[in-house]
């Protein structure tokens, strides 16, 4: 990087980004101050680990975007990762290390929460997050300016839904004036919407509509309201003043050399930014559901995760993982999500060669399938002579180079259909493929076990007369479950179906 472009950097906080000599963004940072964090990466390079001299080495060039405070930094670096997927922007060993921000704005009362595995649950997901301190710090300076809540309210609404269930009980954090107290529920979720444009970006916005509002409420007179819409103001100008991540920050491109190591290993002709993950989930062939999960640049893409609940149930992986490879490549599907440079199926050689022989079908028999089998961790290819290619296609790469394998200090044993390859646990590869087998196996199971409780659920209240499919509906939307339906007082359940449907419900439920 050129030295006169150091001279330019400012001394506030900001978003950084590192790039190659192809003008390609290879890593995105942030930075309290700008020109004290990037000029670390250009100096005393010697006292640098191996990892971070790897990412030195490429830059060519850095360009920056000043941000107002670091909490502005915060959440522009989450989005700008998310944009570009640089390939050096694996900040911590594994996604464990990720964190998202859950709000369910389906809800009467959204509350906030943080996860680390989203789940298949309607809820809106924001992040993912690379510092997870920093994240949650940032929410409760925010909470001042936009109050929420950060667990489920109470259910006493009695008559009317849209009553804050948090204002005949207040709490220290309604006292302190974090929560909603006061507010209708389509007042808190504007409010909500208020926060969530903040960590969208938007907090020019936000702000000129605040002042818009205050100016507003002094016009007629209402001094009180006007006053808090101040302090509002007031607080989202304090934050430029709080710390929240200062200059520190871990690198570890760990998962980059996995994805250098599956490329000379199977001989690849490209390393695999794309890697598809398949699982798939059932009880004795009852709600059989498939995962398709995907890592970008060794990171998961969550965005990018696809389900499928298989036409035939069958209690038979072969064949399910058959039609889900099938239909993940067809040509609808292909057209709109694209390929995949390596495709990873959770299971042995069964499984596998379900799947290559749906891929072949498909006419995608370019793309090269892996198996891992789960007692042993073991790799499993078919061997080419197994599967028969079309004319005009290749198998793209996916030759064993035996060199690479004994470098990584594993060996191979050729079975005749396929070659099962031992490396051992500690290699980077097994990593990561374990974190792509893991993630598949979790969002398979979790899509299964919603589908088992919707079911279940459905069965209960399908019993009961006068209960239709809209019905059920609006239950399972406000309470939940029938356990929260169980749980809920007649005066609740009115709210929603009236008192007539109330009695029935309660009379059948109690009877059940």
């Amino acid at each position: 990087m050129q030295s006169d472009k150091l001279k330019l950097l400012p001394n506030s906080p900001g978003v950084y980004f590192h790039k190659d000599s192809k003008g390609q963004i290879i890593y995105v940072g942030k930075a309290a101050v700008l020109k004290n964090r990037v000029k670390q990466y250009f100096q005393n390079v010697k006292d640098m680990d191996v990892k971070t001299k790897a990412l030195v080495a490429e830059i060519a060039d850095t360009d920056w975007v000043e941000t107002e405070s670091e909490i502005d930094a915060l959440f522009l670096e989450a989005e700008m990762v998310k944009r570009y997927m640089p390939r050096y922007n694996i900040l911590l060993r594994d996604d464990k290390s990720l964190i998202f921000v859950r709000i369910d704005m389906k809800s009467d009362w959204p509350y906030i929460s943080f996860t680390r595995n989203p789940a298949d649950d309607k809820a809106d997901y924001f992040g993912p997050f690379y510092n997870g301190f920093a994240v949650k710090k940032a929410l409760r300076y925010l909470r001042r300016v936009f109050p929420y809540y950060v667990k489920l309210p109470g259910l006493n609404l009695g008559n009317n839904p849209e009553s804050d269930p948090g204002k005949e009980r207040l709490d220290l954090d309604a006292h302190l004036g974090l929560s909603p107290v006061g507010m209708t529920s389509n007042e808190y979720k504007t409010n909500l919407r208020k926060l969530i444009g903040y960590m969208n970006g938007n907090r020019k916005t936000i702000t000129s509509e605040l002042e818009r509002d205050m100016k507003k409420a002094a016009k007629t007179h209402d001094f009180e309201t006007a006053a808090v819409i101040r302090n509002k103001i007031r607080n989202l100008k304090e934050l430029k003043q709080r710390i929240m991540f200062g200059d520190k920050e871990f690198l570890d491109i760990s998962k980059d050399q996995a994805l250098r190591d599956l490329t000379d290993l199977f001989n690849l002709t490209k390393i695999p930014a794309r890697i598809e993950g398949y699982d798939i989930s059932h009880m004795s062939g009852s709600n059989v559901v498939a995962s398709m999960v995907v890592f970008r640049n060794g990171v998961s893409d969550r965005g990018q995760y696809r389900k499928f609940k298989t036409r035939v149930e069958h209690n038979d992986d072969f064949y399910n993982m058959n039609e889900t490879i099938a239909r993940r490549f067809s040509e609808k599907n292909v057209k709109e999500w694209g390929k995949p440079d390596l495709v990873l199926i959770d299971g042995g050689k069964g499984q596998l060669d379900a799947a290559i022989k749906a891929r072949d079908v498909s006419g995608q028999a370019d793309i090269p399938f892996i198996g891992l089998a789960k007692r042993e961790e073991q790799i499993v290819i078919a061997n080419p002579k197994k599967h028969t290619i079309p004319q005009k296609q290749t198998l793209r790469g996916l030759s064993l180079q035996n060199d690479k394998l004994k470098e990584l200090g594993g060996y191979a044993v050729d079975s005749g259909d396929f070659t099962v390859i031992n490396l051992p646990n500690t290699t980077h590869i097994i990593k990561l493929l374990q974190r792509i087998r893991d993630e598949s196996h979790r969002f398979a199971v979790s899509y299964h076990t919603v589908l088992k409780r919707t079911k279940q659920t459905t069965s209960v209240l399908e019993e009961i007369p006068g209960v239709g499919p809209k019905t059920r509906s609006k239950l399972i939307r406000k309470f939940g479950s029938v356990k929260g339906i169980k749980n809920a007082s007649r005066d609740q359940i009115a709210v929603v179906v009236g008192f007539y449907k109330a009695d029935k419900i309660i009379n059948s439920l109690l009877a059940a």
